[in-house]
């Protein structure tokens, strides 16, 4: 058996596309989506990550605007800048990329971004409702896991998912979205991490795995039972002196290995990482509609 690559980059496409009538129907009502990326210090990933956030909205029409501060900026600051962002009407979605420099509480600037402009998902008003099934907004790597598996033919109802990997970020709440009685979920969920006793018999009896741990190439083979569907959500660099840059990118899978035995896999590059974009944008569309929901309709 060899594997069914899942083309992450296919699948944000498609979405990509789902969102241009939205997107117009804004623009008729005289409003265009926005996205604000508040980004702190020069982190190399975080940077490319902004990069690519922004190019994304400017192919889709969007507006989008990267505010950059110091390294040393003071939390008071951030969230003075934050709190300017919130008031701005034009300036519909509001991320804080992450990591953030140890003198600024991430709970401090995550709850510091209004819950209608939260479109990472962040917000503990917003982590709320989706607990209880009333999502304003879906965390866009959960989603797009989520996303990955319904459009490539491989619904989670009924399945046993094991996710490896705890994160606010990820772990948490893909399990949140996935434990749900709705559709693209009622699944049956465990959670495995580091304090995970015999983490490899939970894998082994897993129909889907999804691997967010940030360890590279954790999941072996021997992990994983003949037939499973395999979501890689890591992102990692690792030496290659082969490799241009002498790194290349790998994820939490060893996916060479692991095609072998799977029903399905997501590749790294190219699966779960076009598929947070996408996820992004759908939720600043979506918070676009509810600012102009709000609003009322535009004046003749």
């Amino acid at each position: 058996m060899v594997a069914e690559i899942i083309d992450g980059k296919k699948i944000a496409g498609e979405i990509r596309t789902g969102l241009k009538p939205r997107l117009a129907k804004l623009a008729d009502a005289g409003n265009v989506a926005g996205l604000a990326a508040v980004l702190v210090g020069e982190n190399a990933a975080s940077q490319l990550y902004v990069k690519m956030k922004s190019k994304a909205s400017e192919e889709m029409g969007m507006a989008h605007w990267t505010i950059q501060l110091p390294e040393d900026v003071s939390e008071a600051r951030l969230l003075q800048e934050i709190g300017r962002l919130n008031s701005d009407p034009k300036v519909h979605g509001i991320l804080v990329q992450q990591p953030l420099p140890s003198q600024i509480r991430v709970e401090a600037a995550v709850a510091a971004v209004s819950p209608l402009k939260d479109v990472d998902c962040f917000h503990p008003v917003n982590v709320g409702l989706m607990l209880i099934g009333r999502p304003r907004f879906a965390p866009a790597t959960p989603s797009g896991v989520v996303e990955l598996l319904m459009r490539s033919g491989n619904d989670p109802s009924g399945k046993h998912v094991v996710i490896l990997g705890r994160s606010n970020i990820v772990g948490k709440p893909l399990a949140a979205l996935l434990m749900q009685k709705a559709p693209g979920a009622n699944a049956t969920v465990t959670i495995a991490h580091t304090a995970t006793k015999e983490i490899a018999a939970h894998t082994r009896r897993a129909d889907i795995l999804a691997a967010a741990m940030g360890s590279p190439r954790f999941l072996k083979a021997d992990m994983v039972r003949d037939g499973a569907v395999v979501i890689d959500v890591g992102i990692n660099r690792v030496p290659d002196p082969t490799a241009k840059g002498g790194y290349r990118t790998v994820g939490d899978v060893d996916f060479d290995a692991v095609k072998q035995k799977a029903k399905a896999i997501s590749p790294v590059p190219g699966g779960v990482g076009p598929m947070t974009i996408a996820m992004l944008l759908s939720n600043t569309v979506s918070a676009g509609e509810i600012a102009s929901k709000a609003a009322g309709p535009a004046p003749p």
